[in-house]
């Protein structure tokens, strides 16, 4: 069983920082590669950032440069520092495994975390 708990989130100003964090299943966190997710209001949920478990890190372009995301292996956690935020960053924040979502009736996510950029 696949757990996921995000947190993390808030109300930030434009321009500001938050850090989630998402503890994961110690049976899933060290073999797989983890991601970060996003769905915004009326939007399909995308993928934001992804990192491996060498620590290969990769970014959509919208975030590039911004975020930054880090795992601890210690705590089965990963992280996404988001810096800089913008209004097009408000969304429910959510982490999960991008090799499982590829495999046929795997549909678990988390609760998400929500991020709201505004002034």
């Amino acid at each position: 069983q696949v757990q996921l708990v995000e947190s993390g989130g808030g109300l930030v100003q434009p321009g500001g920082s938050l850090r989630l964090s998402c503890a994961t299943s110690g049976s899933i966190f060290n073999i797989y590669t983890m991601g970060w997710y996003r769905q915004a209001p009326g939007k399909q949920r995308e993928r934001v950032a992804t990192i491996t478990t060498s620590g290969t890190t990769n970014y959509a372009d919208s975030v590039k440069g911004r975020f930054i995301i880090s795992r601890d292996d210690t705590k089965n956690t990963v992280y996404l520092q988001m810096n800089d935020l913008k209004p097009e960053d408000t969304a429910v924040y959510y982490c999960n495994v991008p090799f499982l979502l590829l495999q046929r009736g795997y549909n678990t996510w988390g609760q998400g975390t929500q991020v709201t950029v505004s002034s």
